[in-house]
């Protein structure tokens, strides 16, 4: 059962694609999120905000270099 919340998620992330989304790309977005949410346990106990956590972790991916 997909929810309103993962459709919107999984938009948001086949809105950045240059190409066709498929099942495994699902399951990495999947996969980051659970860990995102390990990063928040670990930071939330250091008492970072989650919202200021996932915006750090987001930019955080943003300046990452990727190997091609």
């Amino acid at each position: 059962m997909t929810t309103e919340r993962a459709q919107k998620i999984w938009e948001a992330f086949k809105a950045e694609l240059i190409v066709q989304p498929t099942d495994d790309m699902r399951e990495a977005l999947s996969t980051a999120i659970r860990e995102c949410a390990d990063r928040l346990c670990t930071d939330w106990a250091e008492l970072e905000h989650p919202s200021t956590t996932l915006a750090i972790i987001a930019d955080e991916l943003d300046t990452l270099e990727t190997d091609h």
